[in-house]
């Protein structure tokens, strides 16, 4: 039991101090997510103001703080709390004889360094992108992921203002794609966790890229605003899974990109009966709410 408690507790001190130290840079460049949050959120939301897409939504359009709030608890203050239960649980497989090379298909170890970073990115995204499906199709799932969808207004925050049930929801899965990987995370992995925020960061802005022949390749803010639709294809569930990638939505026919300017209304019928703010929202999808119906929701 000690050695439990012990493995918690230096975990969760382990994280806070690195996340401390991060701040007073007092970590290397390429693993300070934090200023890199910072610095690639200015950017993408410089161009917002810059080059805006809906040329009527405000530069502080409707709950631009709360998804700023949702950025920091999410990345960081959240995966404080929880860091300590991830290597409980890893501890917890070791106890069984189960490693992090268990379950090897892929042994990146042998490969260049380029080819590595290339394996586990189209792999975590493809983990990634079923996970998102099943927050979508799975009714228990989806009342979390409510969340991200209510969102009226798209902006860069938007992209990490989600129930923070989706970090453990997606952490396991994420993880067992590292396994089959051959349990560890290449070198140079800092390079694929930026650009996965920056392509995070454009997919929700308020911005008009389409990247041109390289949109079967790559998710971008046209595809996903439809993703947000209020009104999605007749007998779907939803569209446009994809996280970076959108290779996986055209080669499993889930893409779905109507010509239209972009100004179209976004959440899923009776968004309006979520609750308005952070601290109720941290307890929806566990109790009904008093104001929505048990079928109201499943959508978008």
């Amino acid at each position: 039991m000690d050695s439990f408690i012990n493995t918690f507790l230096e975990s969760l001190f382990g994280t806070f101090n690195w996340t401390i130290n991060s701040i007073l840079f007092q970590v290397p460049w390429n693993t300070n997510y934090f200023w890199g949050l910072i610095f690639i959120s200015l950017i993408v939301w410089g161009l917002e103001i810059v080059f805006p897409w809906r040329k009527n939504q405000k530069t502080f359009r409707k709950d631009f703080w709360l998804d700023c709030f949702y950025m920091f608890f999410n990345f960081f203050l959240f995966s404080i709390a929880i860091s300590g239960f991830y290597d409980l649980m890893q501890l917890g497989f070791d106890s069984m004889g189960l490693s992090l090379r268990s379950l090897v298909i892929i042994d990146l170890t042998s490969l260049p360094q380029m080819f590595q970073l290339l394996i586990f990115f189209f792999v975590l995204d493809f983990v990634q992108w079923t996970t998102h499906i099943l927050l979508h199709k799975i009714p228990a799932f989806w009342k979390f992921h409510q969340i991200h969808h209510s969102v009226k207004e798209m902006g860069f925050a938007a992209h990490l203002r989600y129930h923070w049930m989706e970090n453990i929801l997606y952490k396991p899965l994420k993880t067992f794609g590292v396994m089959i990987l051959g349990g560890f995370e290449p070198e140079q992995a800092f390079i694929v966790h930026f650009f996965a925020i920056t392509i995070g960061h454009l997919n929700h802005a308020n911005i008009k890229i389409s990247w041109g022949p390289l949109k079967y390749l790559l998710n971008n803010p046209i595809m996903h605003l439809y993703h947000h639709a209020y009104e999605l294809p007749k007998g779907k569930f939803g569209v446009n899974f994809g996280i970076s990638l959108s290779i996986w939505d055209y080669v499993f026919k889930t893409n779905y990109v109507p010509d239209s300017n972009g100004d179209i209304k976004l959440g899923f019928p009776g968004d309006e009966k979520l609750p308005q703010n952070f601290v109720e929202q941290l307890g929806h999808g566990f109790v009904q709410s008093k104001k929505q119906t048990p079928n109201s929701a499943f959508g978008s």
